[in-house]
């Protein structure tokens, strides 16, 4: 299990805002404060080779690069710029210092850090650029990757690989899901798992097995029984459930769960047709032979109300066999014109 918790306390993370101001007007105050420090150093160096006052020059040097060099730029660590449906999570000395949401630009604490455990280990909103010569297959790829400290809230969507699990039944089957999530507690994300991005595609693929497990891949309409085939809501919802109870340690909502590819494994694909084939077979002959028999019972009926003819139970046995043979048949029957009598 990815990110094992084994402090309880850690698993009740919840979302807290850090103390934040307009970074427009940090970045415009910092900007003027740091051309003032600039003109205080030339003042001051200017004062120190005219010998003027050389206290003060030397005071309005130090100053001035002390702010230049240190203040100044401390304070553009503390400006941050989110767009709309994205998060920073921030720590402060290795404590959760707060989440800060919503568009716009931020002045925080500047020594303050986002941390983003996804863009970490270069999955989530981590971005990788890979060229390779051309012409040459076989040269090796360059990769650039670019971590971001952002996390998004908008809804993603999880493609995992289709997988071979056994049906209820031992079926060897082939599935695939696609799930619709979001990251709602920021906090629980980044600090009770080790990678919410691949903490949610491992518990998806277990439960997935577990949902699997429990249903037939087909089964009889007659029976009412519940199958992987033939009840695809029942079973997108049930494993939307089993999703959202193993991820909510991870501060995430599955939003929807669907199943995207269903089929059985390639080895015994050819003798489950067979099978459904002969399934299919079986029930045409019975609703075939239902409605025959039918038919010749309504013939008798007729026969025996108008008194067209009467028939002993031998002809009446004959005639039976006749009209089975007729309606049941693959193929159409010949007419064979009798001119004699019956008897």
């Amino acid at each position: 299990m990815s990110g094992y918790i084994t402090d309880e306390k850690q698993l009740h993370f919840e979302e807290k805002k850090p103390a934040a101001i307009n970074g427009m007007a940090v970045l415009i105050v910092n900007i003027l404060l740091m051309i003032a420090a600039v003109v205080a150093i030339i003042n001051g160096l200017t004062g120190m080779a005219t010998g003027f006052g050389s206290g003060y020059a030397m005071a309005l040097i130090i100053g001035g690069f002390i702010y230049v060099a240190l203040i100044g730029p401390l304070l553009f660590a503390g400006l941050k710029i989110l767009k709309p449906n994205d998060a920073m999570v921030l720590t402060l000395f290795g404590k959760y210092h707060g989440t800060l949401k919503g568009e716009g630009f931020f002045f925080v604490n500047p020594f303050a850090v986002g941390f983003n455990p996804a863009a970490a280990s270069g999955r989530g909103q981590a971005l990788t650029i890979e060229t390779q010569a051309a012409g040459k297959p076989g040269s090796p790829s360059i990769s650039l990757k670019r971590e971001s400290k952002i996390m998004s809230l908008k809804t993603m969507t999880l493609n995992n690989d289709t997988q071979k699990i056994n049906d209820e039944l031992g079926n060897p089957i082939i599935i695939g899901i696609v799930v619709i999530w979001r990251v709602v507690n920021t906090a629980k994300a980044a600090f009770n798992v080790d990678n919410y991005t691949e903490y949610l595609s491992i518990q998806c693929d277990s439960a997935l097995r577990n949902i699997v497990r429990l249903y037939p891949y087909d089964a009889s309409v007659e029976n009412g029984e519940k199958s992987l085939r033939g009840s695809s809501q029942e079973v997108a919802g049930k494993l939307k459930e089993e999703i959202q109870s193993r991820v909510e340690i991870s501060g995430l909502q599955i939003i929807e769960a669907r199943i995207t590819h269903l089929a059985y494994a390639p080895e015994i694909a050819a003798a489950m047709l067979q099978r459904q084939q002969a399934t299919a077979i079986i029930a045409a002959r019975q609703m075939i032979v239902e409605g025959a028999v039918g038919m010749v019972e309504m013939a008798l009926e007729k026969l025996n109300e108008r008194d067209i003819v009467k028939l002993d139970e031998e002809r009446k046995a004959a005639m039976v066999s006749n009209l089975l043979v007729v309606l049941c048949g693959d193929k159409s029957a010949q007419p064979i014109v009798n001119s004699g009598s019956i008897y």
